[in-house]
């Protein structure tokens, strides 16, 4: 294992990142051992010492921060996301919009959680763009919000479950605040339903590496080149163009 580049990536990144690796195992030869988990909790991990090639995460400020620390060499932004709202289906949802979805007392909201996992701190940002338009509105969110995965002491989610799905199917909550590359996978399942949120509403994350070794940057370019950009765009993300014209 001692020529694998050990990478630590976004939880979100999972579905992407297999053939993302595989390709570039093909193309170089090159194997790579990756461990997945919230971005805030993984950074955490570096700036204590563990050693790793790569970290992907699911913000800029993660590696920005390990940057300045003088635990990562460079990092670059490397495709983007943004937030849907995935909801139990009922009759009760008939004629609601998004916002009423979160905004119903009937229903019990969650989100990931804020700082540890960047779902969560992106989630809180869109309440701040909701109480600037609906004064009360965004704090009502803030109040009623359930931080249940994401943590250092959340529960995990189970291996291959995707975390809206498991927590409304659980009975866990009625709605969840997620990532839009999810939602068309979410959108298979008939007891759920998946609101898009409007573009002036939504919040636009991105995704950005951090190579902490020289032997990590093929990986890194890989990553950015144009075969890797497919990979990603077709596991739902939107490509690094999109991240850097924002």
């Amino acid at each position: 294992m001692t020529n694998s580049i050990k990478v630590l990536a976004a939880g979100s990144l999972r579905r992407a990142w297999a053939p993302l690796c595989e390709a570039f195992q093909e193309h170089t030869g090159s194997k790579v051992v990756t461990e997945f988990g919230p971005a805030g909790l993984l950074r955490e991990r570096i700036e204590q010492g563990e050693k790793v090639d790569l970290f992907a995460s699911a913000n800029t400020a993660h590696p920005l921060a390990l940057q300045q620390h003088g635990k990562a060499l460079e990092v670059e932004a490397f495709c983007g996301n943004s937030l849907c709202v995935t909801a139990r289906k009922g009759p009760e949802l008939d004629k609601l919009s998004w916002l009423n979805v979160l905004l119903d007392p009937r229903f019990r909201l969650a989100t990931s959680t804020p700082q540890s996992d960047p779902s969560g701190d992106y989630a809180w940002q869109m309440f701040e763009l909701i109480e600037r338009r609906h004064p009360g509105a965004g704090e009502a969110l803030r109040n009623k919000a359930l931080r249940l995965v994401g943590g250092e002491k959340s529960v995990k989610v189970p291996e291959g479950k995707l975390a809206a799905e498991w927590l409304i199917c659980s009975g866990q909550a009625d709605v969840f605040i997620g990532y839009t590359s999810y939602a068309a996978l979410l959108r298979e399942n008939d007891a759920l339903e998946v609101f898009n949120i409007p573009a002036d509403y939504n919040v636009r994350a991105s995704y950005a590496l951090a190579t902490c070794t020289e032997k990590s940057k093929p990986l890194a370019e890989f990553i950015l080149s144009e075969t890797g950009q497919q990979i990603l765009q077709n596991a739902g993300f939107c490509g690094k163009h999109s991240v850097m014209q924002e």
